[in-house]
């Protein structure tokens, strides 16, 4: 690999710090270090540039690098992920964030880099989520890319909303609730997990759909095998509209008989892993368990 790009949010001091040990740490080993080119003054200014640094958009680098490595938390991965996954290209984290529990690494453990370019790596394939907006007419109004989770709910205000979900047009059940969260094996340690939902090994092919907080005694978490086709609809008469959240980040309305489509991804989310860590020693170490 001899074109890594680095991102992280670098007008923040220490994240500047970290990615400049980064880059220090491959410059020998590798022919360009990619940066986003807002950046550039920034670094300039901190005296940190080396003559490796290329500033590039933000696209040229999710369409040309072999590698990125991401200095953040779980937020700064999940963004990454929607960008790099559609090109093939892996993502390695080093973990600047709280929790970071799709990072790989610890910001003290940036020496073990040096394995990736020994070959001394595997990667990690994450299956993400297609989400779609069907309207009521039927027409596509958007879609998007999850490697969490999508969220339906009503918003800012926690007011109990209707939703119905089907699986290929066969009715699974109605929801009032604050929402329904449908989530792959990586989110389950996200959202979901907070709204009861189970801990999942991302080796298994499947999502689950969560309620939030909802208003009955029976409703609980379903895993569905990822060969489904979810359809949330939104029939809460009560609310002028819903919202769907993409991985915390994208928000779109949705109206009354507006039905959101959750499939499996075509695109995968390719991990680097350079540790003997598995699964579980992971969520122990973040106490999820």
């Amino acid at each position: 690999m001899k074109r890594i790009a680095i991102v992280t949010n670098y007008n923040i001091q220490e994240k500047l710090i970290g990615a400049c040990s980064v880059a220090d740490r491959i410059k020998d080993r590798v022919d360009e270090i990619m940066i986003p080119q807002n950046y550039k003054d920034r670094i300039l200014r901190s005296h940190n540039h080396i003559t490796k640094f290329s500033y590039l958009p933000y696209e040229t680098i999710y369409t040309q690098a072999e590698l990125i490595i991401v200095l953040g938390g779980d937020g700064f991965m999940l963004e990454a992920a929607r960008r790099a996954a559609p090109e093939g290209i892996s993502i390695l984290g080093i973990n600047m964030g709280r929790v970071g529990y799709m990072t790989e690494l610890e910001i003290d453990e940036i020496e073990l880099i040096d394995r990736v370019f020994d070959g001394n790596y595997r990667i990690d394939e994450r299956a993400m989520l297609k989400v779609e907006i069907i309207s009521a007419k039927g027409q596509k109004r958007a879609n998007a890319y999850a490697l969490n989770d999508a969220v339906i709910a009503n918003g800012a205000a926690a007011r109990i909303v209707d939703l119905e979900l089907s699986d290929r047009g066969e009715l699974v059940n109605t929801y009032r609730a604050d929402g329904l969260v449908i989530a792959t094996p990586t989110g389950s340690t996200a959202y979901s997990l907070s709204a009861g939902g189970p801990i999942i090994d991302p080796k298994l092919s499947c999502f689950c759909v969560t309620p939030i907080c909802p208003h009955s005694m029976c409703a609980r978490p379903l895993v569905f095998p990822d060969t489904a086709s979810l359809e949330v609809k939104n029939i809460c008469v009560r609310e002028k509209l819903l919202h769907l959240t993409v991985d915390g980040r994208a928000t779109f309305d949705l109206f009354l008989g507006d039905t959101v489509v959750v499939t499996k991804s075509e695109v995968a989310v390719k991990l680097l892993r350079v540790k003997g860590e598995d699964f579980y020693s992971k969520i122990r170490e973040r106490k999820f368990v």
